[in-house]
């Protein structure tokens, strides 16, 4: 392996600086297919980054399928297939850009649910409802709760046992969190906007609890439908102030995947 990187530009998204430069070897050919990446420790010297700044940027390669890892033997080049999903968020107004992505939050997770109801075990529902729990205890503590939200939403995925659908979460996730940042900001700001959060997510719950499918896929739909009604009530005072600069990073951030 004599490729060989320069260091990355001091200051924010470090990890995409280091995924680029990586990304644009193998798709130039000279990482070929099988080819092993350098080490986490060579990676580091040579981009003077940390840790886990390769860490992100080889977990997001792994998320494009551009690598996969083999235990105890290192990171690898993995043969083409079929093209990641690209996002054109040049013409996105930063409020229908949040939208929008929960219209694809919409579509994905009224799916999950219903799939998690029909195959959930006891052990699945104890680890949502911990992860429901695990979001009160944030919010009540004066937190956006946006981390304990991902995960929540992620116990229930994997109680869909779907390899495909967790795949497509992963992918989307850093996106699916930008939005969520946003509506959870949002819906911080009002005690009936965070009261039916609670409602919603409940009413999820019990549907996969009961293993109702049908109520399961409608009540996640119900959530990611109010989700929008929220954004779209929205005081302007929000929209003006934190939720316009929240959602300016998650346009920056479907940019990047597009440069």
């Amino acid at each position: 392996m004599t490729t060989r990187f320069k260091s990355v530009v001091p200051g924010a998204h470090l990890s995409d600086q280091v995924a680029d430069a990586l990304a644009a070897e193998i798709r130039a050919g000279r990482l070929g297919v099988g080819s092993k990446l350098p080490t986490e420790a060579e990676l580091v010297g040579q981009f003077s980054v940390s840790r886990t700044v390769v860490r992100e940027a080889v977990s997001r390669l792994k998320s494009i399928g551009l690598v996969d890892s083999r235990q105890g033997s290192g990171v690898y080049v993995k043969k083409a297939g079929f093209s990641p999903l690209n996002f054109d968020a040049r013409h996105a107004e930063s409020r229908e850009a949040v939208i929008q992505m929960v219209e694809v939050r919409r579509a994905l997770e009224a799916e999950v649910a219903a799939l998690a109801a029909q195959r959930r075990t006891s052990a699945d529902v104890k680890l949502i409802r911990q992860a429901i729990a695990a979001l009160d205890q944030a919010v009540q503590a004066g937190g956006d709760g946006v981390d304990e939200d991902v995960k929540f939403h992620r116990a229930i995925a994997d109680a869909a046992r779907n390899p495909f659908l967790i795949g497509t979460l992963e992918y989307l996730g850093q996106f699916l969190r930008g939005a969520t940042r946003v509506t959870r900001a949002n819906e911080a700001r009002r005690a009936d906007f965070a009261r039916q959060v609670s409602e919603e997510h409940e009413a999820i719950v019990r549907a996969i609890d009961a293993g109702d499918a049908t109520k399961a896929r409608q009540a996640a739909a119900r959530h990611m439908n109010n989700a929008i009604r929220r954004i779209e009530q929205a005081d302007p005072a929000f929209w003006q102030q934190e939720g316009e600069q929240l959602a300016r990073k998650l346009v920056s951030g479907l940019g990047s995947v597009i440069n």
